[in-house]
């Protein structure tokens, strides 16, 4: 097993239900989100043949050519394929050097929710050319879930507070699961070209699933640093998102992270934004801190989302630009 700084924790008690493994991954979970903010969970239940078929399912995907690749391409739901170039996050000089594939939760155009124009809600934009991505990718999609519903009763136990406390406000999640490639990148490019650039994640909670090749870097906040975040075998990297972390009133930490492919091969990654419902109120004083020493005012958890979404997608940024004051 690779050496690393950040915590591996063993998720099989919490996964089969056990009480006592439920407070002892709580107490690991506590000690890792309020310094480095990232952790392994192995033993996480997802079956390996679900992740699988998603991993092979995104080699297939991207190994076809761009313009087949743009009869998917992402549209006002964020669902679809996004090119090279698509994203910036903020404050990077130059755009990601990654594509990406996004989907969410399916939901049917009748959906009440998606005939009231809510944000990012609707069917998925599934490839008609690789008929096989719909169920592999959804079903690790849902498997994904099932794993982020526990850890979150794991989060809820760490910060103190009925291990049920988030399920409510789940109900109708707003996970998003985007399968990732990162070209190998050129010798040549400038020190300030990243796989993805230096970023914090927006939401929740992030699961993901990397391949063998490595290149995701963490900023420890200790010494001011970047740590490697090794591929472990048989495991998910675990973060904490902006949500959370306003969520904890900043106990918890959302930290920056990038991924630089020096590797000379490509690299594959499957990431799954584990956020809730979109009207889900985030308010600090849920999870314990006083009017005195609150630090951020209720927002919907949707709301927040979006606005980010909006600041990094350049798709979005026009979108944005052509429907001011419209939902997207």
């Amino acid at each position: 097993m690779p050496v690393t700084r950040i915590p591996i924790i063993d998720f099989a008690g919490v996964r089969a239900g056990d009480p006592q493994a439920l407070q002892r991954a709580a107490a690991e979970i506590r000690e890792a989100c309020t310094t480095i903010g990232f952790f392994y969970i192995v033993n996480h239940g997802v079956p390996q043949a679900s992740i699988d078929a998603a991993a092979d399912a995104a080699r297939r995907f991207f190994a076809f050519a761009p313009e087949i690749k743009r009869r998917a391409a992402v549209n006002h739901r964020h669902r679809g394929f996004n090119a090279l170039g698509d994203a910036t996050m903020y404050q990077a000089k130059r755009p990601d050097y990654k594509e990406f594939f996004s989907i969410g939760l399916e939901l049917p155009e009748d959906d009440p929710d998606v005939l009231a124009g809510q944000a990012l809600r609707g069917p998925n934009n599934w490839p008609d050319f690789m008929p096989e991505l719909r169920p592999a990718l959804y079903g690790y999609y849902e498997a994904v879930g099932a794993c982020g519903a526990d850890l979150l009763r794991a989060v809820a136990v760490s910060l103190g507070v009925d291990a049920n406390f988030f399920a409510p406000r789940y109900t109708k999640r707003m996970q998003r699961t985007q399968m990732v490639y990162y070209p190998p990148q050129p010798p040549q490019l400038d020190e300030d070209q990243f796989g993805v650039a230096p970023h914090t994640d927006y939401g929740c909670i992030t699961l993901l699933w990397q391949d063998q090749v490595g290149g995701l870097q963490v900023r420890e906040i200790a010494n001011d640093t970047w740590v490697e975040a090794p591929p472990v075998e048989g495991s998910f990297v675990v973060n904490v998102g902006d949500l959370l972390a306003r969520w904890t009133n900043d106990r918890f930490r959302s930290t920056l992270h990038r991924v630089i492919n020096a590797s000379g091969r490509e690299r594959y990654s499957i990431a799954t934004f584990y956020d809730p419902t979109y009207g889900a109120t985030v308010d600090p004083r849920e999870l314990g801190a006083s009017d005195a020493e609150v630090r951020y005012q209720p927002v919907a958890a949707g709301d927040y989302i979006l606005g980010r979404i909006n600041d990094s997608m350049g798709y979005r940024k026009k979108h944005a630009e052509g429907t001011q004051g419209t939902t997207a």
